[in-house]
């Protein structure tokens, strides 16, 4: 057996070892004749074309056009999700037909065949993100609203704050009843009932209002993810919420739900009562995905430190728990080298670690995240089990393919193409240690003798070297990412993470384990204790290398360049062969979109209420003296601004010091860099402000921000851009450049977050009152 599996391995190596003297192996043996090999035939004039013709023929033998279909696949439902309108879909039904039934048509062209499908790849792809969208068609709630809310809770998240956020499944609303209810919305409360579960019923006077759109074009958007989590509102409830009976029974996908959230819930108390402070948070974070707890200090020092992965359960948790688990069997049976020699301990150990992984994805709560880790390693250890090779790019090619068909809106987030951009890269790189490896020791006939101390300190060297070169692999291949969502990096997190992972490694990680298997015995204490020191070690860690982080920002990164160096980094992790080396034009290409970036002259928040402008020190001068924090600090980064100057009052002219908004009455205006002049303007009903007043404005500024919904444009042709309260409900936040619009004026091109016509998950925003131009509810709330 132990030959057979050898050979096995080596088999499916082989195919992707460019350094294997298989590959000149493959160059000999007779094949069928490819389209690409007779064009190199007639084009042996053209050497280029002769190298790529066989160099793609022998990526084709390695089977690597097997590892293009999940980004062809992806691609599609990318292009879906990023699409300007929706789709019918019997025009997605009829491309897949018809290209399904070319490809079956086409006989004899290789080369017509394998365009046709991959572009068939990229319609299923498309044609699963429509799916998915069908699937969840979550109600979303179309404007706020105050009122009594009834439902079961599903869910309950302690934040560091003292507050409260539950999910409930809505069962009921009145006064006023909800025409248009969503099925689930999430609140927050001061105070909830002793001994709330999830499964119970609430009931409250709530404050609800739609999901918010991104803070500003392009930016993360909360109603898309929303949609798809199959929240249509969220709110917070005015008075502390009271226990309800529920006249129905839960359907059973529910129930399953809150048992999984119940067992959650009971490990997050434990943690938490063996370990009281941030450990315990964290602890409750790594083992029952409950991380509403963490305090926000310790969340800003590991975001800072590029740390921040160990708190969201993903590959590394889930290889680390299956690690220890096959580990530990392994070392048990090495107690008995008799069962060893007659049976496949190595498959028992595999099949031990897929069960205690599939425990700890429903201890997690089964977030996105760690079903993706999941996926990805339930592929490998399933390889251990059919003698196959476990950690291949073919694998990852398996797993990727079944999370975009699952859950095709996760390839437009960071944690999808983080997760695969770093294990593609280590994957590859790791194939290019062992070639060099192999190539190196192949000269080498006599193996070199080493005393023990020399054993072990080579030994630690490898582990600290491999540590290092592991960071380095991942942080290069995840950083693009991070900058376009997050527009972080961590300069430093090659050492946070070089002195922080051993101790996650070692000690966090097994600990956690051995104190989820002993804690039916009421034997966890010691595990948990070690976890809890380690745990605290991390975060000294994290704070130390905090402290001495330099500005973290990095500023937008145009999407051209995303998409250059994206497939830059999918040359180089998927071809074997010198073909890697098309990837350079494209990484000079991203580099030069990414130094050639222009960044926004003006940031305006979908509410109307927030503008923002970059002064020629690179602060940020806002028009409100305390703007909304989580905006703010996103436009800072956004802007590569480390910080921003409030408005001064007595001076709301057309001559306000440039460096800051000048405000008088409800009126502010601030001269950007370039000499143009930004109003912003509450409502023309304020006490010292009319339309006369805005019809003064119209000419001598470039941009005229209206806050009341109410008020349509009024200034004519030639004149201030005008954006209003309602443009921006409709269409969300709002960036702005100025152009030369000649005689040393300058004209607004504004671009709105959202594009009409709506996709589903932006469909709600035609109804909200401020998109139809009306103004807020008056009247007292109801009781």
């Amino acid at each position: 057996m132990g030959g057979r599996t050898a050979t096995a391995e080596q088999d499916e190596r082989i195919q992707f070892d460019a350094g294997n003297p298989a590959g000149s192996m493959l160059e000999g043996m007779p094949a069928r004749t490819s389209p690409a090999t007779r064009g190199a035939t007639r084009a042996r004039v053209f050497p280029v074309a002769g190298n790529l013709a066989r160099l793609t023929t022998r990526e084709e033998a390695r089977g690597t056009g097997f590892l293009w279909l999940p980004v062809l696949l992806g691609c599609g439902a990318l292009v879906y999700f990023t699409l300007p309108m929706e789709p019918p879909a019997h025009a997605v039904l009829s491309a897949v037909l018809a290209c399904t039934a070319a490809l079956f048509l086409v006989s004899g062209n290789v080369l017509q065949k394998r365009l046709l499908l991959a572009l068939l790849t990229v319609l299923l792809g498309f044609a699963a993100g429509k799916l998915e969208t069908w699937r969840a068609s979550t109600p979303m709630l179309g404007s706020e609203i105050t009122t009594r809310v009834t439902g079961r809770v599903l869910g309950i998240e302690h934040r560091a704050d003292g507050r409260h956020r539950l999910t409930l499944a809505v069962t009921e609303t009145e006064r006023p009843r909800l025409r248009y209810a969503p099925d689930q919305v999430r609140v927050t409360a001061r105070a909830i009932p002793a001994g709330l579960r999830p499964g119970d019923g609430v009931k409250g006077l709530a404050r609800l209002v739609p999901p918010s759109g991104p803070v500003r074009p392009n930016a993360y958007d909360f109603s898309f993810e929303s949609y798809f989590d199959g929240v249509g509102a969220i709110g917070f409830f005015l008075r502390d919420p009271e226990r309800a009976p529920l006249s129905t029974a839960a359907p059973i996908g529910t129930r399953l739900s809150i048992g999984v959230q119940v067992l959650r819930e009971a490990f997050a108390d434990r943690l938490r009562e063996r370990l009281p402070g941030p450990e315990g948070e964290i602890a409750a974070a790594l083992i029952a995905g409950v991380r509403a707890g963490i305090p926000e200090e310790a969340n800003e020092v590991l975001r800072r430190t590029g740390l921040a992965h160990i708190l969201s359960i993903s590959g590394l948790h889930m290889a680390l728990v299956a690690f220890t688990v096959i580990g530990a069997v392994r070392l048990g049976f090495a107690f008995f080298p008799g069962v060893c020699a007659r049976y496949p301990v190595k498959k028992y150990a595999a099949a031990a670690a897929l069960l205690v992984c599939l425990l700890y994805l429903f201890i997690s709560g089964a977030a996105v995240a760690a079903q993706r880790s999941f996926i990805m390693l339930a592929v490998m250890l399933v390889a251990q089990l059919l003698d196959r090779a476990a950690l291949t790019m073919r694998n990852l090619a398996i797993a990727a393919l079944i999370v975009i068909a699952l859950s095709p809106h996760e390839v437009i987030g960071p944690g999808f193409q983080m997760s695969f951009a770093a294990t593609a890269a280590l994957i590859a790189g790791y194939a290019a240690w062992n070639r060099w490896r192999e190539r190196r020791m192949r000269g080498r006939h006599v193996q070199q003798e080493r005393t023990r101390l020399q054993r072990v300190a080579r030994s630690l060297l490898l582990y600290a070297g491999g540590l290092a070169l592991t960071s380095l692999i991942a942080g290069t291949a995840t950083a693009l990412y991070g900058a376009w969502h997050f527009q972080r990096a961590s300069p430093l997190a090659l050492g946070a993470n070089l002195a922080a992972m051993p101790l996650v490694s070692v000690i966090v990680m097994p600990s956690a384990v051995l104190s989820v298997l002993a804690m039916p015995l009421n034997l966890d204490g010691w595990p948990l204790a070690a976890m809890g020191w380690g745990i605290a070690r991390v975060v000294e860690v994290a704070t130390w290398f905090s402290e001495r982080t330099p500005f973290d920002a990095t500023g937008l990164v145009p999407v051209p360049a995303v998409i250059l160096l994206t497939g830059a980094l999918a040359l180089m992790t998927l071809t074997t062969t010198r073909l890697w080396l098309a990837a350079f034009p494209l990484i000079i290409a991203g580099g030069v979109l990414l130094l050639a970036r222009d960044l926004p002259d003006v940031l305006i928040s979908e509410d109307a209420r927030l503008v923002a402008t970059r002064t020629a020190d690179g602060r940020l001068a806002v028009n409100r003296s305390r703007p909304n924090g989580f905006t703010m600090k996103n436009w800072l980064h956004a802007m590569w601004s480390q910080e921003r100057t409030g408005p001064r009052a007595g001076d709301g002219s057309a001559t306000a010091d440039p460096e800051t908004f000048g405000c008088e009455a409800d009126v502010c205006i601030a001269r950007h860099t370039t000499g143009a002049l930004v109003a912003h303007v509450k409502t023309p009903r304020a006490e010292g402000t009319d339309h006369v007043r805005l019809r003064t404005l119209c000419p001598s500024v470039q941009l005229l921000v209206i806050e009341d919904p109410t008020v349509g444009a009024p200034c004519r042709a030639g004149e201030a851009t005008v954006v209003t309260g309602r443009d921006l409900a409709l269409r969300g936040s709002a960036q702005v450049h100025f152009k030369p619009a000649g005689g040393g004026r300058h004209e607004a091109s504004v671009a709105f977050a959202i594009r009409e016509p709506f996709r589903p998950w932006h469909a709600h925003r035609q109804f909200a009152r401020a998109a139809r131009g009306l103004g807020p509810r008056s009247g007292r709330a109801p009781r």
